[in-house]
């Protein structure tokens, strides 16, 4: 009996800790790599994290090609722009930022 219910106990700890690693999942990915043009070619790569994405950065462009729902969006393009500089483009495909959306982007940049 002490063994059966030792096992039922770890099968519940298990269960618990899947449960808790799902939903502390991020949100599911947006279609397609969210990519990143930049006015300014850096100088050496550079592997920032924005909109819950890791952006892989190196001379114009910066790409995250596991983006999630919060990743095209003006608020991680403005963190992107925070950290390399200010944005020519910025989007997935068929959804990038629009004019006004890469302005209020590029207020963030660093100088």
């Amino acid at each position: 009996m002490k063994k059966s219910l030792s096992l039922m106990a770890v099968a519940a700890v298990l269960a618990t800790a899947v449960a808790s690693s799902v939903a502390a999942a991020p949100a599911p990915a947006a279609s397609g790599a969210v990519v990143a043009k930049l006015q300014s070619p850096i100088a050496k790569r550079q592997r920032p994290i924005a909109g819950e994405a890791v952006f892989v950065c190196e001379a114009d462009t910066c790409s995250a090609a596991t983006p999630t729902s919060a990743t095209n969006s003006v608020p991680a393009c403005r963190e992107l722009a925070r950290r390399v500089g200010p944005l020519a483009s910025f989007g997935a495909d068929g959804a990038a930022l629009d004019t006004d959306g890469l302005a209020r982007c590029n207020q963030a940049a660093r100088k």
